[in-house]
């Protein structure tokens, strides 16, 4: 008897922890009719690469769904207008899940994006670059913001950073977000065959390596 009390006591609590993570992870996603900053991120990412035309009010309505569905559209993804886990990843914004797990993605593709040509040293050197700009005053403090600060990476600009991700630009992410960095500190990196921005090139160089020079 005590053996089956025990048991309905470990179903009913199984049920509640349930309950409360799928109730938390279901009001965090954000939906039509949701209001907030993840809201105004959003918006503001969408806006910027020309899905939402709308105002950045942080108001979860018919624009905004709209822009989300032509977006997920746009990368693959379910056009149910909700920004879930998958839609705020290809995004660029957290997604409720593991932190670490988001920087690695989120890594991966700005790499593949950036260097999915180059060796595995450079791939890895493209990562620290990204790195050692969230530890610099100079740039946002988070890689999401490194990443898609406007005009910082050819890859965002021309959504190469949606391509499939290569493998060993996971691991050069993860390799990268535990400290190796290839490129000896740069916060810059340019391919000086194809480079047309004339400031990029009087950054001093401090490596080369494929067809990427570093510079700080």
């Amino acid at each position: 008897m005590k053996n089956i009390s025990k048991r309905i006591f470990a179903v009913i609590l199984s049920c509640v922890v349930c309950t409360a993570f799928c109730e938390r992870d279901a009001s965090a996603l954000s939906r039509p009719g949701s209001k907030g900053s993840e809201v105004v991120n959003i918006q503001t990412r969408l806006k910027s690469w020309g899905y939402y035309n709308g105002s950045v009010d942080g108001v979860y309505g018919l624009k905004t769904t709209d822009s989300v569905k032509s977006f997920q559209r746009s990368n693959g993804l379910t056009p149910d207008g909700i920004a879930g886990p998958a839609t705020l990843e290809k995004i660029g914004l957290p997604t409720g899940t593991s932190s670490n797990s988001n920087n690695v993605t989120l890594l991966a593709m700005a790499i593949n994006g950036e260097a999915r040509g180059e060796s595995y040293e450079g791939q890895v050197a493209v990562g620290a670059v990204i790195l050692n700009r969230v530890k610099h005053a100079s740039f946002p403090n988070t890689i999401a913001g490194v990443i898609y600060q406007p005009g910082a990476f050819t890859a965002v600009d021309d959504g190469q950073i949606y391509y499939t991700v290569q493998d060993s630009c996971y691991s050069a992410a993860r390799d990268a977000l535990n400290g190796w960095d290839p490129s000896g500190g740069a916060i810059y990196y340019y391919n000086p065959e194809t480079a047309t921005n004339q400031w990029i090139r009087t950054r001093k160089i401090i490596k080369t390596i494929g067809k990427h020079v570093f510079c700080i």
